[in-house]
């Protein structure tokens, strides 16, 4: 069965930090593009990061980019996701993906083809 897991959301104060994991189960990681996506509540699913398979290659949403870092650690079949200087406004779920597709188009969540479940990330004082 294939399974994406998330972990490390949380609590966090404004200009905190949080460390997020996606880690998979009954299939590796190594031949897929990977993202990072979030949805706030009455708002749509918006991609916030992706990598390349190889890990050579990152894209970033304008809005996290200098404050969000994506890695991927396939030896260890998780990938993750390093928020820092976190914002009222980043309060969310997130849910990291799989794709066949490569990076073409990777912020864009109709690309994915396996998602997991999520991770809850609020950022309040």
């Amino acid at each position: 069965q294939l399974q994406l897991v998330e972990s490390g959301g949380g609590l966090v104060q404004p200009g905190g930090s949080l460390r997020l994991s996606c880690a998979s189960s009954g299939f590796t990681l190594d031949y897929y593009a990977i993202g990072w996506f979030r949805q706030a509540p009455g708002k749509e699913r918006e991609g916030v990061s992706c990598i390349s398979s190889s890990g050579g290659s990152t894209y970033y949403a304008d809005f996290v980019k200098g404050r969000f870092t994506m890695s991927r650690d396939n030896a260890k079949n998780t990938v993750y996701l390093q928020m820092n200087s976190l914002k009222p406004e980043d309060t969310a779920v997130y849910y990291c993906a799989v794709t066949y597709s490569g990076t073409y188009s990777c912020l864009m969540a109709h690309v994915y083809d396996y998602w997991g479940q999520g991770t809850q990330v609020t950022v309040s004082s």
